[in-house]
């Protein structure tokens, strides 16, 4: 993350709760992000820090609390914690059968993994699926999902970035409100769950950020970084002079 761009995500920050959800590892959007302001949803939404509110419609089994730096009190809610073994097994797994694939990258994302193929040859790619799927053959408790590039192994829960979006807004006690106004920004397929989330709430902006049109359940488009970056910070200015008005 550029400098310009944490800066506008911590002003907007300021003025709006504000979550960063991410098919990484929560650890790995942080080391990227670095912002103490914001929330985090790693691996799809399987790894969320939120605020430290009582929850009524989670198990509580997946909760831990614990303590940031400056001593506050948040939440570690963790669907997917009894897929962990398996998801290590697989891992050693993929790497043995893909090393000898040129270009290949297998990336732990915790409660996920993700198989990164954008600099393998594209005559190796058949090679590399039918590797793949010979791993998940043996865990029937996993499925694949497809993004830019990227094949991504997931534990078979009903949950997805779309979940992760419903969840923070609840946690946040925004969850059953009417004067709200969500804004999701993304620009890959696993974001499409919470577009749909919007949708179906008929309440906020769900973005898609893309150069060229393509289908979608966003209801607006900004072309590419540096257009979200011009939106922060508008958002952010917009917030600063209503609060002093």
């Amino acid at each position: 993350m550029s400098d310009l761009m944490r800066s506008a995500v911590r002003e907007v920050a300021r003025h709006f709760p504000t979550a960063i959800i991410s098919g990484r590892s929560r650890d790995k959007v942080y080391e990227f992000v670095k912002l103490d302001e914001v929330y985090y949803a790693g691996s799809h939404g399987m790894d969320i820090m939120g605020p430290p509110r009582p929850l009524k419609s989670y198990d509580g089994k997946y909760q831990t609390r614990a303590l940031d730096k400056k001593g506050d009190e948040y939440v570690i809610f963790q669907p997917a914690q009894e897929f962990l073994p398996a998801i290590k097994e697989m891992l050693m797994e993929l790497e043995e059968k893909t090393s000898r694939i040129q270009g290949v990258l297998i990336e732990d994302n915790r409660f996920c993994i993700s198989v990164h193929y954008r600099q393998v040859q594209e005559e190796e790619y058949s090679i590399l699926e039918e590797k793949v799927q010979s791993v998940l053959k043996k865990y029937p408790c996993f499925h694949l999902t497809r993004g830019k590039k990227v094949t991504e192994i997931r534990p078979s829960i009903k949950w997805n970035k779309g979940h992760a979006l419903e969840y923070l807004l609840d946690t946040l006690g925004f969850l059953n409100s009417n004067d709200i106004f969500p804004v999701y920004i993304g620009d890959d397929k696993t974001d499409e769950d919470a577009f749909k989330v919007l949708r179906s709430r008929g309440q906020g902006y769900p973005i898609i950020v893309s150069s060229i049109p393509r289908e979608t359940m966003a209801s607006y488009s900004l072309r590419d970084p540096s257009e979200v970056l011009s939106f922060l910070i508008r958002l952010a200015r917009w917030a600063e002079i209503s609060s002093s008005q």
